[in-house]
């Protein structure tokens, strides 16, 4: 029948694993006889239960996709999946059933109830029920005791992981503070450094503008003495020469004198 059925990809797949679990559940069914050994039994059995547990995943993600796909198939599409959908319900739970079969051979009466719970499927609730009809009532006591024990579990385990939350939070939040203190810290810092540029800058060009002061004056007073020291020297070399005045508190150059003598008689005689 699944090879007439019009599936997208998506359900194809989900299909093809259900399908595949349910051969190896028959599979391992026909192997659970050949096992003597009554705590291998028990092991495998549990191996079964989990894929059975998977098979009923995989038939409500199923019955998902087909609601997800109903507006985009046909009726006569849609009324298909629904059917395949009810046959592959009905063997899972032929397989509960002899899962609980082969429990009650091994003395071990553990009954695990599969609810498919999506959209029509009475069927599946009602053969729960009748499961549920067949427990004892210390079987029932102890599936609600450890369905909630499981959900105890479940909580502290969400506990932990808000607290762990809550913690993380917190280290955070103070690391955040911490890192916006020192860059606080940083900026003070940076603009501490820039003052004092600033006013290094400005002290630069204040000693640049006396160094400036003092070299002009030491050029000016340069030039004053080249110039005496010229005229001194033109002095000397031309001591006659009146166009160069003379330099105030220096001496004027002595004039040439010339000796002179009288002759007397007494010398010529």
């Amino acid at each position: 029948m699944a090879t007439t059925l019009q599936m997208s990809p998506q359900l194809e797949q989900i299909h093809g694993e259900i399908r595949d679990n349910f051969r190896t559940l028959a599979n391992g069914f026909q192997k659970l006889d050949k096992i003597k050994d009554s705590n291998r039994q028990s092991k495998h059995v549990e191996e079964l239960t989990e894929k059975m547990r998977e098979c009923k995943r995989l038939i409500k993600e199923f019955d998902r996709e087909m609601k997800d796909e109903e507006g985009r198939n046909p009726p006569e599409v849609n009324k298909q999946l629904n059917d395949e959908k009810q046959l592959m319900i009905k063997e899972l739970n032929s397989y509960v059933a002899l899962r609980k079969t082969y429990m009650n051979t091994l003395g071990n009466k553990k009954v695990e109830l599969f609810d498919m719970g999506a959209g029509s499927s009475e069927p599946t609730a009602q053969e729960n029920v009748q499961l549920a009809s067949e427990m004892s009532n210390q079987e029932l006591i102890s599936a609600g005791t450890k369905t909630m024990d499981e959900t105890d579990q479940a909580i502290e385990r969400s506990k932990q992981v808000v607290h762990q939350t809550i913690e993380v939070g917190t280290q955070t939040a103070t690391t955040l503070k911490g890192q916006t203190e020192q860059m606080g810290r940083i900026v003070n810092e940076l603009d501490s450094i820039q003052f004092s540029i600033k006013k290094a800058s400005q002290l630069v060009k204040e000693i640049g503008r006396q160094v400036a002061t003092d070299k002009c004056i030491m050029l000016l007073l340069l030039l004053i003495v080249c110039g005496v020291i010229a005229v001194i020297v033109v002095k000397i070399v031309h001591p006659n020469n009146k166009d160069i005045r003379d330099i105030p508190g220096l001496a004027p150059p002595a004039p040439t004198r010339k000796l002179l003598y009288v002759r007397t008689t007494e010398h010529y005689d």
